[in-house]
């Protein structure tokens, strides 16, 4: 990314990073050509930033920017954004309290401060933008005729399940009604009291298997073993899902040539769906609750890492490693779920927490896993803030992470809370640092 201020508000972005094959949005990359049919800020002060700030602007907007090696040696050649641009960027998409988040880190980590408070006070009149605003309209997908639907391919569903009946039995009863009808069913039911009888009651090709072992990512590499179907679909037990869902998924991924269609999830029947959620546009996210995924891609990559298991972002490392690979992932809005989110059963029964938000006092934050997962992607500067922040934002609902007061009140109390968080980072950090050895990441 060209901006180095994203490190500040979204470190842990996976465009961040450049693809082992340029891909999807590298680097944010967009030349000169393409930049002369588009708006232009000229609020920046430099070449570099007007396209890094084209580029973002289109990406939220859902247009597929892909770049090539050559279009990355271009950008690197033009001279850096100043500090100036760099308050700009964030200021524009992320607004004032995020940009009093910058000034405050990089003050207290000595840099200049008069030139910082000069830049900061230069920006003040840049106005936020809603950047997900006039998105992109693939008008031709209403119409598109999917020569992948019409050729019938075998789909198999794969659903992990623990002590959740209650809640499958919907789910079930959701994939029995699909108007897409050449697909079957894999179950992994690692439920303490395993109820084979319960499965008669369903009119579907199912397979049901009973894993004693609770650990989620060793069910679905097992199913995904079981298998032999060239299309994956990930499915949670606690979702509900319209008739149309394998279908949109097999058209997405046909209409936009892509390897993954990433299903968008909601928390509630009848819930807004979120500005991002609602057009397509390059996925920054992997939801292994609803996700189509091309067996070439495991074959490629590896099965998921069964290092998460009991702990959080298996579906992102997953989601990072395809994309860092060279596979296109689609947001897809036309395969929702409702994600019930059962407060019981599931994840909940695997000695999980929240990533940053353990139950106890004491206990390691964030969970290892997270602080593995950056480690191993990410440059140390990123890493480092995306577990800054991560930590930061866990004093205060996710809800109020744009509200000033809020994120400032937050800071407050992770200084004044700072001896208990080392004490939690560094028992997460030795933890982390023995599953990158495992990993052979270290």
């Amino acid at each position: 990314m060209v901006f180095k201020f994203i490190k500040y508000t979204q470190p842990a972005w996976q465009f961040n990073i450049t693809p082992k094959s340029c891909g999807p949005f590298a680097s944010c990359s967009i030349t000169e050509e393409k930049l002369n049919n588009e708006c232009v800020d000229n609020s920046y002060q430099t070449q570099s930033a007007k396209l890094a700030d084209t580029a973002y602007s289109l990406w939220n907007k859902g247009e597929l920017l892909q770049s090539t090696a050559e279009e990355l040696k271009q950008l690197e050649k033009l001279p850096e954004p100043t500090l100036y641009d760099e308050y700009i960027f964030v200021q524009k998409y992320w607004g004032t309290a995020w940009v009093l988040f910058a000034l405050l880190i990089r003050l207290i980590t000595f840099k200049n401060i008069f030139k910082e408070i000069k830049a900061f006070r230069a920006s003040r009149n840049i106005k936020q933008v809603n950047a997900y605003n006039n998105p992109v309209k693939y008008k031709d997908y209403e119409t598109f005729e999917s020569s992948l639907i019409k050729s019938n391919p075998s789909v198999a569903v794969i659903i992990p399940t623990l002590n959740r009946y209650q809640y499958l039995k919907d789910a079930l009863h959701d994939l029995e009604n699909q108007s897409y009808k050449n697909f079957m069913v894999i179950v992994v039911d690692q439920s303490e009291d395993f109820n084979g009888k319960f499965y008669n009651q369903f009119s579907l090709d199912i397979h049901v298997y009973s894993q004693k072992e609770k650990k989620l990512w060793t069910a679905r590499n097992s199913a995904v073993k079981q298998s032999k179907e060239d299309y994956l679909l990930f499915f949670d037990d606690d979702s509900r899902v319209a008739p149309n869902w394998i279908y949109e998924h097999l058209k997405c991924i046909d209409f936009f040539t892509a390897d993954i269609s990433a299903g968008v999830s909601l928390a509630e029947q009848g819930q807004k769906i979120p500005a991002n959620y609602s057009f397509f546009r390059w996925a920054d996210q992997f939801d292994s609750g609803n996700a189509m995924v091309k067996r070439t891609v495991f074959k490629s990559i590896g099965l998921f890492d069964e290092q998460f298991n009991g702990m959080r972002m298996g579906d992102g490392e997953f989601g990072l490693r395809a994309y860092i690979n060279g596979f296109k992932s689609i947001s897809n809005p036309k395969a929702s779920r409702i994600h019930l989110k059962a407060g019981t059963g599931g994840l909940r029964e695997m000695g999980s927490w929240d990533g940053f938000r353990p139950k106890k006092w004491f206990a390691p934050k964030p969970v290892p896993s997270v602080i593995y997962l950056y480690k191993k992607y990410f440059p140390k500067h990123l890493y480092k803030n995306a577990i800054l922040i991560g930590i930061i934002l866990s004093n205060i609902f996710y809800k109020h992470k744009r509200s000033r007061n809020m994120l400032l009140l937050s800071v407050a109390l992770s200084i004044i809370k700072s001896p208990l968080l080392y004490i939690q980072y560094c028992r997460s950090k030795k933890i982390a640092n023995k599953m990158l050895q495992s990993a052979g990441a270290i």
